[in-house]
């Protein structure tokens, strides 16, 4: 009877295990072109489409690679899809590309698309901002970054405007070619996305006054009350860092702010760069 006990326990913390490491399980990550990310588990990987299932589900679905730009496998191994002639379709000014003489130990900063992931809408005011940020860090970190050069903002926005490339378009532009268009060995890109919501609190303040007749027996009061509503904006950020070096990607990092605030990406652009493998500590 004894042995019967044990072994039912033993199968007992068996089960239990198995259900607890399948509910720990971890998830394979797709991140889409438009930022958003999808979690499940791919079933398999062809040259035109990954197949994967929602957690708790069995059903397969299909998505076209032309709309992943990474894959983060729970085993912790990355896989990047680049864009290439078969899976997109380039503008007629894409098409001649005007080769530039490859300056070496030049690096050149992307515009950074800056998207709000729930409404897809994309803002060339803040891609422009964001760019002439990371500009500007790099210029002031120039010794951190030596012998690496940063080419000018103008030249940069200046070739890709004639060659049909801005924020809206950047990604579906291979490294290669921009390499060629830009004429630089080492290429910064960055991403922006963010989703908002909101808080509302109310303070309500009081105040009262009190009159007494001469005979003191009437008395009128009169109260006052103020109510002040407060609203709170949280942002939450999703910045991807990605560098460049004579076509090969030498660094890919995704960080998401601590902070809920506004302009809380721009600390996680600093962070990444000194984290960087162009950057070296003085």
């Amino acid at each position: 009877m004894g042995i019967k006990k044990a072994f039912a326990a033993i199968i007992m913390l068996f089960v239990t295990v198995i259900a607890f490491a399948q509910g720990t399980k971890k998830l394979d990550k797709i991140i889409k072109r438009d930022y958003q990310i999808i979690e499940g588990t791919i079933t398999k990987i062809s040259d035109k489409t990954v197949e994967y299932s929602l957690p708790g589900e069995t059903v397969q679905i299909s998505l076209d690679v032309s709309q992943i730009a990474r894959i983060e496998f729970a085993s912790g191994r990355s896989q990047t899809f680049d864009v290439t002639p078969e899976n997109t379709t380039q503008t007629s000014s894409n098409q001649n590309i005007v080769a530039q003489e490859i300056k070496p130990n030049t690096i050149a900063v992307l515009p950074i698309p800056y998207v709000n992931s729930g409404t897809q809408e994309s803002s060339e005011d803040m891609a422009k901002f964001a760019q002439n940020d990371m500009y500007n860090k790099l210029l002031d970190k120039s010794a951190n970054i030596f012998p690496l050069t940063v080419q000018d903002l103008r030249t940069t926005n200046s070739l890709l405007h004639k060659a049909g490339i801005d924020h809206n378009n950047i990604d579906e532009t291979p490294i290669e070619d921009l390499e060629k268009i830009l004429g630089v060995d080492n290429i910064v890109a960055a991403k922006i996305s963010y989703t908002m919501s909101s808080s509302s609190t109310a303070s309500t303040y009081g105040s009262g006054s009190t009159t007494v007749s001469n005979n003191d027996k009437k008395v009128k009061s009169t109260d006052y009350s103020t109510t002040t509503a407060n609203t709170q904006m949280y942002y939450y950020y999703n910045v991807y860092f990605d560098m460049y070096k004579n076509g090969t990607k030498i660094y890919s990092q995704t960080r998401q702010p601590f902070l809920k605030l506004k302009d809380s990406w721009i600390d996680s652009v600093s962070y990444l760069l000194k984290r960087s493998p162009i950057y070296v500590k003085k």
